[in-house]
């Protein structure tokens, strides 16, 4: 079996709203705005790719979702010298309003399943953001993904990817597959841990996640009706690159869920 194919117990069943939907009027706004902000993505073409521009149209539609955006840094990296390689942004994944919410605090290249590239008007502005494609079913195509993320990270430049290889209705999940680590260890990269959560009124909700079968529509239409839900970006201290992926992996998503790697790891 591919690394990439893992298998999640979660289903469409387990993401619910733990509050009341907002009204038909207040959803209606919701879609004229996120229309809007999709299309100014689109129209932005080439430029999106800057990550100043990429910040602002994230916003923006997590703004026009009904969403709010809350988080415990300005950067997920550290500034970095000439010659110093890019960090590994390794996260948690429950939805694909993840990605979304990590580019509104600090874009980053991006690895995302090929089934992204498909999605109405969401897929375009992926392809124009830069995000990296991958077929998490194939195994022969992992050395080659390893590579590519070993050599942007030289190059200085930081990625993020989702290493638990699905999406799981809460930031717990599973733990994390191991061979984009490696990619951090051939490149001497730093490992940046971040947690993304959501919450209704404080309370966490699985309204966003986005699971099993349930098609990109529906969970659309379940985050446009969300009321008082928040995304929550939290980014914890760097991880230097151990020789053994294994501990790095089991270490970063130790700090993910807030609790300690076991000892003999």
């Amino acid at each position: 079996m591919s690394p990439w194919a893992v298998s999640s117990p979660c289903t469409a069943e387990c993401a619910s709203h733990r509050l009341p939907p907002v009204t038909a009027a207040v959803r209606a706004r919701r879609y004229v705005a996120l229309t809007t902000a999709l299309a100014h993505g689109v129209a932005t073409g080439p430029r999106l790719v800057r990550r100043e521009v990429l910040r602002a149209r994230a916003r923006g539609v997590i703004r026009a979702l009904g969403l709010e955006l809350e988080t415990s840094t300005t950067a997920l990296t550290r500034p970095r010298r000439p010659g110093e390689p890019g960090s590994l942004i390794v996260s948690d994944h429950i939805s694909w309003l993840d990605a979304l919410a990590l580019f509104a605090v600090e874009p980053a290249t991006t690895l995302a399943k090929r089934e992204v590239a498909q999605w109405p008007l969401f897929g375009t502005l992926a392809r124009q953001a830069g995000v990296r494609f991958i077929d998490r079913d194939r195994l022969r195509t992992l050395p080659g993904t390893v590579a590519q993320v070993t050599a942007t990270l030289r190059d200085g430049r930081s990625v993020v990817v989702f290493p638990q290889g699905t999406t799981w209705c809460t930031e717990s999940g599973s733990g994390f597959r191991r061979a984009m680590f490696q990619a951090a260890i051939y490149a001497d990269a730093p490992v940046r841990p971040v947690t993304v959560s959501y919450r209704q009124r404080g309370m966490p909700s699985t309204v966003a996640a986005f699971l099993g079968d349930d098609s990109f529509g529906s969970s659309l239409h379940r985050v446009i009706s969300a009321r008082e839900l928040r995304v929550s970006v939290m980014a914890h201290p760097e991880l230097r690159p151990l020789p053994d992926r294994r501990r790095l992996a089991v270490s970063a998503h130790a700090a993910i869920r807030g609790t300690e790697a076991p000892a003999h790891v």
